[in-house]
């Protein structure tokens, strides 16, 4: 910790928090409950989320600050996302953008990229 940093340990509790403006940077929350938490306008790089349950979340608007934003820097490029050992079944992935993208070792079955299924698509460029 830095000579300014303030810690502050928050144990076996149940309160509300109203953080704004904050750098909450290093900071290690385990075995919490942050049902129907939002966050917005935040930097999460190097965000390291592990053996949560995130059923009904909904992510949006993840990236580079787009033109026109205050952040926006023409040269900055997007540093890679890695999603491991996730169950995504049911879920929707919409107007993303996933060029290079890599899935590897994964279950596709009922796959549909724009309406076709991907076993289809397979399928077709085998032949």
């Amino acid at each position: 910790m830095e000579n300014n940093d303030e810690l502050l340990r928050i144990s076996e509790t149940k309160k509300i928090l109203q953080v704004k403006r904050a750098m909450i940077d290093h900071s290690t929350f385990q075995d919490i409950s942050a049902k129907n938490m939002k966050i917005t306008d935040a930097n999460l790089s190097d965000l390291e989320i592990e053996g949560a349950q995130v059923g009904g979340a909904f992510i949006h608007n993840i990236g580079m600050p787009p033109k026109g934003h205050p952040m926006y820097n023409p040269d900055a490029r997007q540093r890679p996302v890695r999603f491991e050992n996730c169950d995504l079944n049911n879920s929707f992935i919409t107007n993303c953008n996933l060029e290079n993208l890599v899935i590897d070792n994964c279950n596709v079955k009922g796959v549909k990229i724009n309406g076709i299924l991907l076993e289809d698509l397979f399928k077709a460029y085998a032949k």
